[in-house]
């Protein structure tokens, strides 16, 4: 089976402010996209929740057991989630376990990985659409 490609953004305006999550999932020949705004938030936090919402799409999709990986353009959060980086951030940790719990349950071997900005145009696309579409 190949693996599952996810790509993930998530953004404020004025951090904190409106944000949004985008979502591009990647198997084989098919591309499943995903948006939402997600309110009053932090940059950092509409990242993580980018994460959390494309593993419980790729679950509701079928893809838990297969190999994933996950690129972000958020060097922080890839650290923390392949856990080389703490979390010193406290309104981080919900997020974090969040993500950790999805991953323990569905997806043992995700790996992350850190991308730059011009590689998840796709994904930032979304994000934007997201708050855009809210406001």
């Amino acid at each position: 089976m190949e693996k599952i490609i996810i790509y993930t953004d998530g953004g404020a305006r004025n951090n904190p402010g409106p944000a949004g999550a985008g979502v591009v999932i990647i198997n084989g020949q098919k591309k499943h996209e995903l948006k939402k705004f997600l309110g009053n938030q932090t940059n950092n936090w509409a990242e993580y929740e980018a994460v959390a919402l494309a593993l419980q799409e790729a679950k509701k999709r079928g893809f838990a057991k297969r190999e994933i990986e996950v690129r972000l353009d958020s060097q922080l959060v890839s650290e923390q989630l392949s856990n080389r980086y703490q979390i010193k951030e406290e309104t981080l940790w919900p997020q974090y376990m969040k993500v950790h719990n999805l991953l323990v349950a569905h997806f043992l071997g995700a790996v992350f990985t850190y991308i730059p900005r011009e590689k998840n145009k796709e994904a930032d696309r979304l994000v934007n659409e997201a708050i855009d579409e809210a406001l």
